[in-house]
């Protein structure tokens, strides 16, 4: 008799395989639902049914396209570093992650050396682009101690791989 423990292991170890067959990306043709299908023993429905599932059960947040932004002339990448409040982090942190510009946005800890709490991505085709989202975040939080680090080359970039 197969318990609830055995299917949910099953489960699992299907869900595992299925992420790692899609990590890299949907297969760039008309039918990538039923391409992938055809790989794992799975009609096209299946795949789109385990694709809700794991949306629903929160294991897969989104699935969306991601674009390689250097090779579209999305040259400048600032990591701006923000001393907030800690009483304003929450309040703050949602108003940075509003600009459309912003791709990451995170509170880190602090140290005695680096009380530097808040941390976001801004992505722009020029550093002046980026400059300008800076102080529009400045701006709308009131937030004045921040230090901006640009990027200058890219080594690796890749998503979580499980």
């Amino acid at each position: 008799m197969e318990t609830k423990k055995d299917t949910n292991d099953k489960h699992l170890d299907e869900d595992i395989k299925f992420l790692k067959h899609i990590q890299n990306g949907l297969p760039l043709t008309k039918t990538p639902y039923s391409d992938i299908g055809d790989a794992l023993g799975m009609t096209e429905a299946e795949v789109i049914e385990r694709l809700r599932r794991l949306l629903d059960e929160g294991k897969v947040r989104r699935l969306a396209a991601s674009i390689a932004h250097r090779k579209i002339g999305i040259n400048s990448n600032a990591m701006c570093v923000w001393k907030v409040p800690k009483e304003r982090v929450d309040e703050v942190g949602a108003i940075m992650a509003s600009f459309e510009e912003v791709t990451h946005c995170y509170e880190r800890p602090v140290f005695p050396d680096w009380e530097h709490n808040v941390y976001t991505m801004i992505h722009g085709y020029t550093d002046s682009e980026c400059e300008d989202v800076i102080n529009r975040i400045k701006e709308k939080t009131g937030v004045e101690d921040y230090i901006v680090l640009y990027s200058e080359k890219e080594f690796k970039k890749v998503g979580v791989r499980i």
